[in-house]
């Protein structure tokens, strides 16, 4: 696929999600990864229009589901119901039969409707009363979560944390793009954008990234940057081999979008906070020393020696 496409994607984003060029990069690094994205944040700082943005430039089928504390698992996954005429019980697809799923505010509803995300996200597949349901190709989860200690929320188990690809933040808009918001020129912006690919395309693209050639060094960085999660004292709790993959997959990624037919360190520097952020916990000693998330993995890549290019 010409490069020229991969930058007019993002220049389309862009032109919405204004002074954000970096998170909008990694998102759709994520989804050429074929992975899901966790959006931590404040509510109102764009997360919503930056999935409805790239549904639109995507040409992806897009559904939203506002995730309330009454919010039942057959609400987004389907269910089955009487025809009268025919005798018989038709399945009646859920909100999750699309390209572009975005669950806003995930950690306000219940552990059992997080919990029917979870084969949805891992399998892309729904099971409903027995049957089991192939979702769409490509298939993508984009959620929103409010800070840990906002009202009505609660904690977002290891498990359903594990299957986002990566957490990223948005954070808040520089003065001139607050004063465009007021202005009304996002929103227009927002519903003016054309679309760049097809699905089809994705998913050719994916298969490309899938493609690029790794090192036998960088695998072993990969490995080693992970292992190290789990010997650190900065760390409580360490990275699966989960993380490892997803690791992989964004760092190729990362080189697609650069117009690289090989990984580099640098690929998978650019996204180790965003893969790991969400995956580990920082120790005792760490938070005596004022350090957070971020500041573990920044020592992380002093630990471990990076191959030359």
């Amino acid at each position: 696929m010409e490069q020229e496409k991969l930058l007019q994607v993002q220049e389309e984003v862009n032109r919405v999600i204004q002074g954000k060029e970096d998170v909008v990069k990694k998102v759709f690094a994520a989804m050429i990864a074929g992975g899901h994205i966790l959006m931590e944040d404040i509510p109102g700082v764009g997360k919503t229009t930056l999935a409805t943005t790239f549904a639109r430039t995507l040409a992806l089928k897009y559904h939203r589901v506002q995730f309330t504390p009454d919010v039942l698992p057959s609400d987004i996954l389907g269910f089955s119901m009487y025809q009268s005429n025919t005798g018989e019980f038709e399945f009646r697809p859920g909100s999750v039969f699309c390209n572009l799923f975005l669950a806003d505010e995930i950690n306000r509803t219940s552990p059992k409707t997080q919990s029917a995300l979870l084969e949805v996200m891992e399998e892309r597949q729904a099971s409903v009363e027995g049957k089991t349901w192939n979702l769409p190709d490509p298939f993508f989860v984009i959620a929103t979560q409010n800070p840990s200690g906002s009202s009505g929320t609660q904690l977002l188990p290891e498990s359903q944390l594990d299957r986002f690809m990566i957490c990223l933040s948005m954070g808040y808009p520089s003065h001139s793009d607050a004063v465009a918001i007021l202005k009304g020129e996002v929103w227009k912006k927002a519903e003016q954008r054309e679309q760049i690919l097809t699905a089809e395309e994705l998913k050719e693209l994916q298969q490309e990234a899938a493609q690029i050639y790794v090192h036998d060094a960088i695998y072993d960085y990969i490995v080693t940057l992970v292992e190290e999660t789990r010997r650190s004292d900065f760390f409580a709790e360490g990275a699966s081999p989960r993380a490892s993959i997803a690791l992989l997959k964004m760092s190729r990624s990362m080189a697609r979008l650069e117009g690289r037919d090989f990984v580099t360190a640098g690929d998978v520097q650019s996204v180790l906070r965003d893969v790991l952020g969400h995956r580990i916990k920082v120790s005792a000693r760490a938070r005596s020393e004022g350090m957070d998330a971020q500041s573990c993995i920044d020592e992380l890549l002093l630990l471990v020696k990076s191959p030359r290019s």
